[in-house]
């Protein structure tokens, strides 16, 4: 109860033998106690009695008035027989918890009727003088139904909100966390660019899947790729891709897959086809790893791709001289899946073509759609081709191109629905860098339109056979001036370093023209850098050009010296001592323009050669002199835009 609650009323007994009777005995007169308490099944039978007696009155209403015209019992009463007391006082006992019920209904007033008496427990309290005025201001039924249903709007509104953040927060991470994820691209390239994006697309001409496992002999015969054992893990296909942040114009650099190129950290290699810079170091890796006990297949797998692909962005880095910080990598069943999702792709031959023997495609001239059996061996053709591997690169631009016309006319990049679709189900064949958000991505592709696209391949210098192989003579230092004007970065070398350097520097001649050791070691004494000695390269250093610096120290005076010399790469090395830097200059190290010299440094140590080379120098002792008829045309470059027509390629 409250504390406006009025006491509960007391209605008199009618009973001459109840509670109320004993408070109406003389106060002298003791209570008689005398008697056998009853017994549980006693208790048992009295409530059933009184149960069904009370029922039997409840229902015969007109026995209610009979009751309560009864005459009340008498304040003092003559003493019963004390085995009548007990039989009472037995009753009492037993009826006690029925007596409050049967009482408390009559509060009312004395003389209610007790067939009208209400069925709750307690009487409800009388309303106080406070309690009025509270319930006065009580709004009408109109103005709460008004509330509720308000209460309920914003309830429902905040439901849906919540509701559908979550749905996009989880699908947009379940897309995101479905990819295979490297950890190939270090966080000072990732933040390098202020916003632009320099992506390296790699297509893998392997047959396994991404546990090392052969893929299905129904997918090979689809992929016309033999029977799983021809491949290995050549990139075969390499792209690299400039996206500036204001999405003014896409550039696009394929790189054939044979240009011999410098390479680093590969056993046995100094230099090898750009092609098998993933595959030799992956191969090594997992030599590694067995050598220390590791039996895992997957493991192996795992570990072994990873450090492919941490070898194929150095080389790429080194060869371009621009940073890199987005990565893809798709399998060659990939290139089929997605033009399968696509319900294949259009495409435009100059020529007819009949390669049934290796790559499978036999196709006319002229515009035609290629179901994705078919579109994966107009990517892989290189025989029958005029330029042959340097066709096959304006067949993977071609490829590309119209993959972003379907995905465009279709209007995947901009349903997310549609879009999720392709990505979930192209999660098996590609692998992305780490905290790459692909989704968000090809949103931002898809609702800036039509950008312009230009599609261009390295320049390759000849041809040439080295170790039995054929592969394309390049110069590393004309590449990287055509990628960084392509890409808008600062080209302008340094006119002194930004830090008083600390460290001595050396310098090594490992295939340069003769001479170039002194000439880069004097333009260093110049510009302030301590100069150590410079002298033919030794077992060890190499043959790129690199710039080491010592393991236990800092690249600080390293990479001054690199940006010096117009943006060589960088790395450590334990065969440097403390306090030095070494530089060492490769057949690919080209004197940066406006490089020159003063007479106050040392001159050229006599153990460094002074002739001009007249070959190139090679890991398999071969000359690049030796070149192939023709001259290499690595074509226009393509010009396109996303959703334009497609090209017409040979």
């Amino acid at each position: 109860m409250n504390d406006h609650t009025e006491p509960i009323p007391v209605v008199p007994d009618p009973r001459t033998s109840g509670r109320h009777a004993r408070h109406a005995r003389a106060e002298n007169q003791a209570p008689d106690r005398s008697g056998p308490a009853p017994t549980p099944a006693e208790r048992a039978a009295r409530l059933e009695a009184s149960g069904t007696s009370r029922r039997a009155r409840e229902e015969a209403p007109e026995a209610a008035p009979r009751r309560a015209e009864r005459p009340e019992a008498p304040a003092r009463r003559t003493a019963r027989p004390s085995a009548e007391r007990a039989n009472a006082r037995r009753g009492e006992r037993v009826d006690a918890g029925r007596d409050i019920e049967a009482r408390r209904p009559r509060a009312k007033s004395a003389a209610a009727d007790l067939a009208d008496a209400p069925t709750d427990r307690y009487v409800p309290a009388k309303p106080s003088r406070s309690t009025r005025r509270a319930a006065a201001k009580r709004p009408s039924k109109q103005a709460r139904r008004a509330r509720i249903v308000g209460r309920l709007a914003a309830a429902a509104t905040a439901v849906i909100v919540v509701s559908g953040t979550g749905f996009a927060y989880y699908t947009e991470k379940s897309v995101n966390e479905g990819f295979t994820r490297s950890q190939v691209i270090s966080a000072g390239d990732a933040a390098a660019l202020d916003g632009d994006m320099n992506l390296l697309l790699i297509g893998l001409d392997t047959r396994k899947d991404l546990n090392g496992n052969d893929l299905p002999k129904n997918i090979l015969d689809q992929l016309h790729a033999g029977d799983g054992s021809e491949g290995g893990y050549n990139a075969n296909s390499l792209i690299l891709v400039h996206i500036p942040k204001d999405l003014s114009k896409i550039t696009a650099f394929s790189i054939p897959r044979d240009d011999y190129v410098a390479v680093n950290n590969i056993p046995g290699y100094d230099h090898a086809k750009i092609k098998e810079a993933y595959g030799l170091k992956k191969a090594s890796a997992e030599q590694k790893l067995q050598n220390q006990g590791v039996k895992d297949k997957v493991e192996l797998e795992r570990q072994g791709r990873e450090a492919g692909r941490e070898s194929i962005v150095a080389t790429v880095k080194q060869l371009t001289g621009v940073p890199i910080n987005r990565f893809a990598e798709v399998s060659l069943v990939g290139f089929y899946d997605l033009a399968n999702i696509l319900g294949g792709v259009d495409v435009c031959l100059n020529h007819a073509v009949d390669d049934e023997y290796y790559s499978g495609a036999v196709f006319p001239a002229g515009r035609q759609h290629l179901d994705a059996a078919n579109a994966l061996s107009f990517v892989r053709q290189r025989h029958g081709l005029d330029n042959g591997d340097l066709d096959r690169t304006h067949r993977q631009q071609a490829f590309l191109t119209s993959v972003a016309k379907q995905l465009k006319d279709s209007g995947t990049l901009t349903n997310v629905g549609k879009l999720q679709q392709l990505i979930t189900a192209a999660q098996n064949d590609i692998v992305l860098s780490d905290g790459w958000n692909v989704l968000d991505f090809a949103q931002t592709m898809g609702k800036a339109g039509s950008i312009p696209i230009e599609f261009q391949t390295l320049p390759v210098k000849t041809y040439d056979t080295i170790d039995g192989q054929d592969v394309n003579i390049v110069d590393p230092a004309a590449i990287k001036k055509t990628v960084r004007a392509a890409f808008g970065v600062q080209t302008t070398q340094p006119t002194a370093p930004k830090t008083a350097p600390l460290s001595t520097i050396d310098v090594r001649n490992a295939g340069a023209t003769g001479g170039m050791a002194g000439k880069v070691s004097n333009f260093l004494a110049d510009k302030g850098f301590r100069q150590g000695d410079a002298k033919n390269a030794e077992y060890g250093d190499g043959t790129s050009s690199i710039v080491y610096y010592p393991a236990t120290s800092t690249d600080a005076d390293a990479t001054q010296v690199a940006d010096m010399l117009g943006g060589l790469p960088t790395a450590p090395s334990k065969n440097v001592e403390a306090g030095h830097v070494k530089v060492v200059l490769g057949s690919d190290f080209a004197m940066p323009d406006g490089m020159t010299t003063g007479g106050s440094a040392s001159t050229t140590s006599s153990a460094e050669p002074t002739g001009s080379s007249s070959s190139t120098t090679t890991s398999g002792g071969a000359s690049a002199s030796a070149v192939a008829d023709g001259l290499p045309d690595s074509g226009k470059p393509v010009t396109t835009s996303i959703g334009s027509d497609i090209p017409c390629v040979n």
